[in-house]
């Protein structure tokens, strides 16, 4: 770790934290304003694995697919924020289903959600930040 108190991550170590993640936000514009919904994720070659049910954040997914994730943690003298960009499908292979259905992907409200949507990300950024230092004591 460095000793700056902002680090720009590489795309390896961003996806390494990604891929540890279970929760994070999606972000979307819906008829002009922003929105942010919590999402329990899995991240996994390339991809963040979400199930929802039918809704707001379903219904935009479908009339436009550009998605934003982001996820972060910190302890007591760190923490890293990780935003992942690319397109948003909603799952309709039976295989795809499946293969989702068999993820480790656990959802911390026990309600309906029968649709499977994957984003294919094609971007990701990530950022570690040491809490206390100031960057003009450098």
């Amino acid at each position: 770790m460095s000793n700056a108190p902002v680090e720009v991550l590489s795309e390896e170590k961003s996806w390494k934290l990604l891929n540890g993640s279970v929760f994070g936000r999606l972000a979307m514009c819906i008829d002009g304003q922003p929105e942010i919904f919590p999402l329990n994720v899995f991240a996994n070659d390339g991809t963040i694995l979400f199930h929802t049910a039918d809704g707001t954040k379903l219904r935009e997914l479908l009339a436009n697919d550009r998605a934003v994730f982001e996820t972060d943690a910190f302890t007591s003298k760190h923490g890293w924020s990780i935003v992942a960009k690319g397109r948003a499908r909603v799952l309709s292979d039976p295989a795809e289903i499946a293969d989702a259905e068999r993820s480790p992907l656990h959802t911390w409200v026990p309600t309906v959600k029968t649709t499977y949507v994957r984003i294919d990300v094609d971007e990701i950024t990530g950022r570690r930040f040491a809490f206390g230092l100031d960057s003009r004591e450098e």
